[in-house]
């Protein structure tokens, strides 16, 4: 199998999925931006060749790579970046190149959130009520009928970024003053509860491979506008209507060969599950260890297997919550970080800066630990979020 990698420097975690296809008995081929020096030691074993492109912006460049690593080793199997940021760059050269995967007459189905909406009702999963914002009037007219509070969003991008919780006239009037032009935006209704996720692995005849999911107990959105640390936890055990809502999205979008991360809210007031958005991706924010370390498995050759011989383990028990609490560097915490280590020390499976790029949303400095109970797990993330 001739596997171009695209972007395998960044994020850190690229490597180990570039690693494992090459044990897997892949031909791995990276096409990046940094000079080949400046790769790690394991990504460079794990690469068969390496192509520099000044700009991997430059659909052109990109191209040409691309064409330079057909011409030298023959049809190209599958090009991926595991990246949301990469999702239609890959789907053009998937389609301009016919390799397998993902192509242009379906990849903004993945991308638009208010695409997102039709497969959603399709999978006869609730959803959140919304209204791509046109016009001022019509999105009034939505507000009347759903009422304040109400969440605007940018349709195209991921994460939290330029996601706003209005809560009146006087915060609507100033964000439809002030927002860009050049985005299109929509409007949702406020759902109060809590995300749950369905993550995990489906295979190339669309069947359910490996599955897990996380809890977020925080507003993510929130979180990025307030500029607060992050808690999150990998669960042993997903819940039956995670996975019944999760499987009939998945059978809506009938994606194949491919990670993915579903967000789902469960609302605070009737416990009912409601479609938010889906990301065919790896989950971001370390989930792909979290998993690991909650399952006991390998996630990054578990996806290789799957990729290079449609073999997954499983079904795989989960035996840990595995936690992740992030700091920001403008708080104060009432805990130093040698106190943290001192004191789990046996319970703390990795911590780490986390990349400027996400910090926003992920924190400036992480913990992960991992304990047999939920009310463990939530001592530990209260006690690294203590301030003075």
């Amino acid at each position: 199998m001739n596997f171009i990698f695209f972007s395998p420097h960044f994020p850190q975690n690229s490597t180990e999925f570039c690693f494992y296809l090459k044990e897997n008995g892949a031909n791995v081929l990276g096409i990046g931006d940094v000079e080949f020096e400046s790769l790690n030691n394991r990504l460079k074993y794990s690469l068969t060749e390496y192509y520099r492109v000044s700009n991997m912006e430059d659909y052109v460049q990109v191209l040409k790579a691309v064409g330079y690593f057909t011409y030298k080793y023959g049809k190209i199997d599958r090009f991926e970046s595991l990246n949301e940021y990469w999702l239609e760059l890959e789907a053009h050269i998937r389609t301009d190149f016919n390799i397998y995967g993902t192509k242009m007459d379906f990849i903004y189905n993945l991308k638009h959130k208010s695409k997102m909406k039709a497969f959603f009702d399709k999978s006869g999963v609730q959803t959140v009520r919304y209204l791509q914002c046109l016009d001022k009037e019509s999105a009034l007219e939505f507000i009347e009928k759903v009422g304040f509070p109400v969440v605007v969003k940018p349709d195209l991008g991921s994460g939290a970024s330029m996601t706003y919780k209005i809560v009146n006239g006087l915060e609507f009037d100033n964000f439809y003053h002030n927002k860009q032009v050049d985005i299109s935006f929509i409007i949702e209704e406020y759902v109060d509860g809590v995300i749950l996720t369905y993550d995990g692995l489906v295979d190339k005849y669309g069947n359910i491979a490996f599955e897990t999911g996380h809890l977020f107990e925080q507003s993510i959105m929130e979180v990025v506008n307030s500029n607060d640390h992050l808690y999150y936890i990998c669960l042993p055990e997903i819940d039956e209507r995670v996975r019944d809502a999760g499987r009939r999205i998945l059978k809506a979008f009938d994606v194949r060969e491919k990670f993915f991360h579903i967000e789902l809210f469960e609302r605070r007031s009737d416990k009912n599950i409601i479609a938010l958005e889906v990301n065919m991706r790896p989950p971001g924010a370390w989930m792909t260890d979290a998993i690991n370390f909650t399952h006991e498995i390998n996630i990054y050759n578990e996806w290789a297997s799957m990729v290079t011989y449609n073999k997954v383990v499983g079904p795989v028990s989960g035996k840990y919550f595995t936690g992740y609490a992030s700091r920001k560097n403008h708080k104060s915490y009432k805990h130093s970080h040698e106190e943290i280590l001192n004191t789990y020390s046996d319970i703390i499976v990795n911590f780490n800066h986390i990349d400027e790029v996400f910090s926003r949303a992920m924190g400036d400095l992480a913990y992960q630990f991992r304990t047999k109970t939920y009310k463990e797990v939530k001592e530990i993330i209260e006690y690294i979020h203590e301030e003075l």
